[in-house]
């Protein structure tokens, strides 16, 4: 039998490698060089009220079939407390730790806490740091690991230590250097 083909054919088989070239995307290799890595440190006092009224700390779960306390094993607090430059309740307000803590122990008030610390005065206006690990209030030290932040910390990383500076009477300060390494 004959082989015949139509040359319609034969010129198809001839541009198929150029068709198919305007559909391969082709990638451009290059080396990427991250900016610079900052170390920042910061000191400044968290001030926590827990009790009525103007409370910054509210507990708004327990497990059922026991007592509403902070103490009470799987009790979970939202916070939104006051970051100052001092440990004064009249010093300079620098901004807000917001987030949550659980209380992660049968033995007295220790807790897992994720909270970002959100900065609204001054040259970290609008940046936050994210902090995440367990605080024993009646402790000194305690340290937390950050991990992560936006604005000015951007891809945060480092650790806080956090010594009690007055606990009691409903009223919680913590002085806190905050040791932030980031882009």
């Amino acid at each position: 039998m004959a082989y015949s083909s139509s040359p319609f054919v034969l010129l198809l088989l001839l541009l198929l490698p150029f068709s198919l070239s305007a559909f391969v995307a082709t990638a451009e290799s290059y080396e990427y060089t991250a900016p610079p890595e900052k170390m920042t440190h910061l000191h400044f006092y968290f001030h926590e009220k827990y009790t009525s009224p103007e409370a910054t700390a509210v507990l708004v779960a327990v497990p059922p079939g026991t007592n509403a306390t902070f103490d009470t094993f799987g009790a979970l607090i939202v916070i939104d407390d006051v970051l100052r430059a001092g440990p004064e309740k009249s010093s300079k307000l620098i901004g807000r730790a917001q987030g949550l803590a659980a209380q992660a122990s049968l033995e007295g008030t220790q807790l897992l806490t994720a909270v970002n610390f959100v900065f609204t005065e001054g040259e970290y206006n609008g940046s936050t740091v994210a902090i995440l690990g367990r605080i024993v209030p009646t402790v000194s030290p305690t340290e937390r690991t950050i991990v992560g932040g936006s604005g000015k910390f951007r891809m945060a990383r480092g650790y806080t230590v956090g010594n009690t500076y007055s606990f009691g009477g409903g009223y919680f300060i913590l002085e806190l250097d905050a040791y932030i390494i980031h882009y």
